[in-house]
């Protein structure tokens, strides 16, 4: 996911140097603004399941942790 939104990032940097730097016919320049539009949209859509991957993970985590000391507890009642 994090190489997709980098790979959006790089693209829009490249769109908007066009933009900025070349003279374009009306219809190139709205051909460019949309696909401009296009990339801040899937960037949009990979930052916010980014977000819920990373959530999912810090979940994950803690319950892994719980375990583990559930475990670690119940190890050490066991051998007392």
């Amino acid at each position: 996911m994090e190489e997709k939104l980098a790979s959006c990032r790089n693209n829009l940097e490249d769109l908007d140097f066009k933009l900025r730097k070349l003279e374009l016919t009306v219809e190139g320049r709205i051909s460019l603004e949309k696909e401009k539009n296009s990339l801040t949209n899937k960037m949009s859509h990979y930052e916010k399941e980014l977000k819920s991957l990373r959530h999912e993970n810090r979940r994950n985590m803690m319950v892994s942790v719980a375990i583990f000391l559930l475990i670690a507890l119940g190890y050490y009642c066991w051998t007392m």
